[in-house]
């Protein structure tokens, strides 16, 4: 379609990948393959705004395979995460033994995912 030899364009996204204009490639993998049948975002406040509070929650966030994506944010909260879990008793575990568990935790607000008409996550 561009004009272009296979080799040239394989030539061409291999620098893309060296100069790091291609972070990588992904599967999207169906969520029920997956067993997350409940999804929510929690928005986390931190009762400590230090350097080392988020730091602490964030190498927490990367040690629960439920968080599934933690954004730091700006505005009333710290945090917005992402949670995918099979199903609610699952996610009221998750609640207790891992975001209950952190010390510096002062609000959990959860949005439960009903349905999503766009998701472009790849």
């Amino acid at each position: 379609m561009v004009g272009l030899s296979p080799s040239a364009c394989l030539r061409r996204v291999q620098e893309l990948e060296r100069r790091g204009a291609i972070l990588g490639y992904r599967a999207v993998i169906a969520p029920s393959a997956r067993a997350a049948g409940f999804t929510a975002y929690v928005t986390i406040g931190l009762s400590r705004h230090s350097n080392e509070a988020q730091r602490a929650f964030e190498r927490a966030c990367i040690a629960a395979p439920q968080v599934r994506e933690c954004h730091n944010i700006t505005g009333a909260v710290e945090y917005l995460l992402r949670v995918e879990v099979p199903d609610l008793e699952s996610y009221r575990r998750f609640h207790t033994d891992v975001l209950g568990a952190f010390p510096h935790i002062s609000t959990i607000t959860t949005h439960v995912v009903m349905d999503s008409a766009k998701d472009e996550r790849g």
